[in-house]
């Protein structure tokens, strides 16, 4: 009868060594990617760019006589910055020298959580660093990314206000939506909202949704490796959400934008309108929600504004 007690005391021990090894070695379970936090793009002449984006945004332009900036940040009202960079071209990012998007950064609930996460992947990362926590990393084709801690995602405004621009995407020109998707999507956990293209049987644009809130990436397919910079400029894009496409029109040419290419629906069946700030680099006005059913594919997830 001891015998027995003995044996059964130290196979529950075993089990319990087992059970605590397995927890102490597993990899660590991925913090929230919540949304986009920022986008920082390189432009030629600030001033310029600054007039043009505090135009788009509804706001006062500010850039000083007395100096040269090299750059500066326009923020939106929900504590998302566009960063305009005139000095930050890095000779060693050969795969996207062409590209003016130059970081996308992404909020995250646990920056350091986050960085031994990836790194357990084998995912080379910067130092996290302070005020706020946060650290960069480059994904497989050599864009730029950047998480930042914050605990809140950004928040749309009332309704009823007509004009009330927010990241909700950013585009970039991908080569291989394999290896694109195995760090974006079988690592970080972002998942297809919609997919689509110029013909129902084509796949040029897959819209990549953060897996804990509404944002997403564009993966820019099948564009070809001597595409001009009008071209990489159209794909290398950020989009700005308003409520009424036509309402955030009315308020542009009002504030001096004086564009002919009109609102149109897109074939993701959401109203849209094309801008370009003075380099080239499109800046997309999308509403929230599709007014009608979209091309290609059905969305798999919630729209901005919506609760995931």
């Amino acid at each position: 009868m001891m015998l027995r007690t003995r044996n059964a005391l130290g196979a529950c021990s075993l089990l319990i060594f087992a059970a605590s090894y397995n927890t102490a070695t597993q990899d660590p379970s991925r913090p929230k990617i919540l949304g986009i936090s920022h986008v920082r793009i390189r432009v030629s002449d600030f001033c310029k760019a600054k007039d043009f984006y505090s135009m788009v945004l509804d706001q006062h332009p500010y850039c000083p006589a007395d100096k040269k900036p090299i750059g500066g940040s326009v923020a939106l009202h929900s504590s998302q910055l566009i960063t305009l960079n005139i000095n930050s071209l890095n000779a060693g990012s050969s795969l996207n020298q062409q590209s003016l998007l130059e970081e996308v950064g992404f909020i995250t609930d646990d920056a350091a959580g986050l960085q031994q996460y990836l790194t357990s992947h084998d995912i080379a990362v910067s130092e996290v660093g302070e005020r706020p926590p946060s650290f960069t990393v480059r994904d497989p084709e050599g864009h730029r990314i950047s998480f930042i801690e914050r605990s809140t995602i950004p928040t749309q405004l009332r309704p009823s206000l007509p004009f009330q621009p927010q990241i909700i995407h950013a585009g970039f020109v991908v080569h291989n939506r394999v290896v694109m998707d195995h760090f974006y999507k079988d690592i970080l956990g972002f998942q297809v909202y919609w997919h689509g293209g110029r013909k129902d049987d084509e796949t040029n644009w897959v819209d990549m949704q953060v897996p804990d809130g509404t944002d997403w990436l564009e993966y820019m397919l099948n564009v070809p490796d001597n595409a001009d910079h009008h071209t990489l400029g159209v794909m290398n894009h950020i989009a700005l959400g308003v409520p009424d496409i036509h309402a955030a029109e009315a308020q542009l040419r009002k504030n001096g934008w004086s564009g002919n290419e009109p609102p149109k629906i897109g074939r993701d069946g959401k109203w849209q309108l094309n801008l370009y700030d003075p380099d080239d680099t499109r800046v997309e006005l999308m509403e929230f929600t599709p007014t009608q059913k979209p091309c290609c594919s059905d969305y798999t997830g919630p729209h901005p504004g919506q609760h995931p």
